[in-house]
């Protein structure tokens, strides 16, 4: 399996943003935060050893979260790709079928 992009990018360090989001939430661990952010602790752990990157929808979490800007979330990571996209399967629209019951 490939690495994203962003994974392998240089600067890029998850650690530093998830460690200033435990202390500006005021958090004990890991574990508080995925609960602050609504994730499954393994997403959290995934992103601390970069086999997954921070996506769109949990940037956006964490905006509402802490109030911090997108922007801000995605300096203190190391981010500096100009633009994030959404992925395939994110943009996709729910198929018409699953609205039928």
């Amino acid at each position: 399996m490939d690495k994203h992009p962003l994974v392998s990018q240089e600067g890029y360090d998850p650690n530093r943003l998830l460690d200033v989001l435990i202390q500006k939430l005021g958090l004990k661990n890991d574990a508080a935060l995925s609960r602050a952010l609504e994730v499954r602790p393994p997403v959290i752990s995934k992103i601390r050893h970069r086999t997954l990157p921070v996506g769109a929808s949990l940037l956006i979490r964490m905006h509402e979260v802490t109030d911090m800007s997108i922007r801000e979330l995605r300096e203190l990571m190391g981010d500096r790709r100009r633009r994030m996209r959404i992925s395939d399967v994110d943009g996709k629209p729910k198929n018409a079928e699953d609205d039928v019951e």
